[in-house]
């Protein structure tokens, strides 16, 4: 079998081996590949493994020789999944690899807003404290969390373990699923509808995936029902938030502090209204970039592959 990675940088930029994939067929690897070069770069490739790399009814069409679509992430909208179930081609994904990551990045954006942690270092190794009256001093407000209320807006594996954490920091979480029910409760995690949790939560962190309805949520009609002050993260995707009506909202005060991985366009654009609002952090989509995470994605995504060769594909979203 001929295998194709398209775009296999951001997974490896060579801290991690290909040779899972290389001993399952004649393979090759491109960091990045051009929109114009895909279908060349394909040729008669078997099976194709890529990232963000589109794949099109198009590029289905003039490639017929394609029978396995990888994708080395979770989400795959990048596919057009339904044309390639017309054409008998499985896609698979790499579900849960990630959730201790981005669990943990998702506390690693909240902690930055509640004590400024990289302003306060650059602040003292610029000699702010050496020339500091007093033995102590600090240029934002400090926030403790304990005590705090966390509203959860998606309650999968990912807002679960951020659920954990948030209760060992002495938080009270609110969940919000789109499927109720006990199992949702306990451990400190009470469930509630999204018109409660925006209303009662002190931060708001989304873990919902991008879909119709999730498209847009927190707008300036949402935001509107949250507390003053409140705290917004976001590590699910940029599109969720409407980003002008967030960036009012920073310039308002309504919203505190916005706290994303994410961004409706990525790489980001120099007109994205984000990058001129106060009280804003951003991080270029690196929550799920761990060395062990990508490792995990690596290792699932060379066994999906294995696992359609053997005749029982496994991860299939289509």
């Amino acid at each position: 079998m001929k295998i194709v990675v398209l775009d296999g940088h951001t997974l490896n930029p060579g801290d991690l081996s290909w040779e899972g994939f290389e001993k399952l067929g004649d393979f090759i690897c491109y960091d990045h590949t051009p929109a114009g070069e895909i279908v060349e770069r394909i040729g008669d490739a078997e099976a194709i493994i890529l990232n963000k790399t589109p794949i099109t009814a198009e590029t289905l069409d003039a490639c017929p020789g394609i029978r396995y679509i990888g994708v080395l992430a979770t989400g795959y909208n990048v596919v057009d999944a339904a044309a390639a179930r017309q054409r008998g081609v499985p896609v698979a994904n790499v579900p849960a690899y990630s959730t201790a990551a981005v669990a943990q990045f998702t506390f690693a954006l909240l902690l930055e807003v509640c004590h400024n942690v990289g302003s306060h270092a650059e602040g003292v190794r610029n000699g702010r404290w050496t020339r500091s009256r007093d033995f102590a001093y600090w240029d934002h407000p400090l926030i403790e969390l304990d005590g705090k209320t966390l509203g959860i807006v998606g309650f999968g594996s990912i807002g679960r373990a951020v659920a954990k954490i948030a209760v060992a920091l002495g938080m009270n979480v609110l969940a919000n699923a789109r499927r109720p029910g006990p199992s949702l409760e306990g451990n400190g995690v009470r469930y509630a509808g999204l018109d409660e949790l925006l209303a009662e939560a002190d931060a708001v962190s989304l873990h919902v995936p991008l879909t119709d309805v999730t498209r847009g949520m927190i707008n300036a009609l949402s935001i509107a029902k949250m507390r003053d002050g409140v705290i917004v993260v976001n590590t699910a995707r940029g599109p969720i938030v409407v980003e002008e009506d967030m960036r009012a909202a920073l310039e308002s005060g309504k919203v505190s502090a916005y706290a994303a991985d994410v961004v409706s366009a990525e790489p980001i654009l120099e007109s994205n209204p984000l990058l001129r609002a106060p009280n804003c952090y951003l991080t270029p989509h690196i929550a799920w970039a761990p060395l062990e995470s990508r490792r995990r994605l690596m290792g699932i995504a060379t066994s999906n592959l294995e696992a359609f060769l053997q005749g029982k594909p496994v991860n299939v979203v289509n």
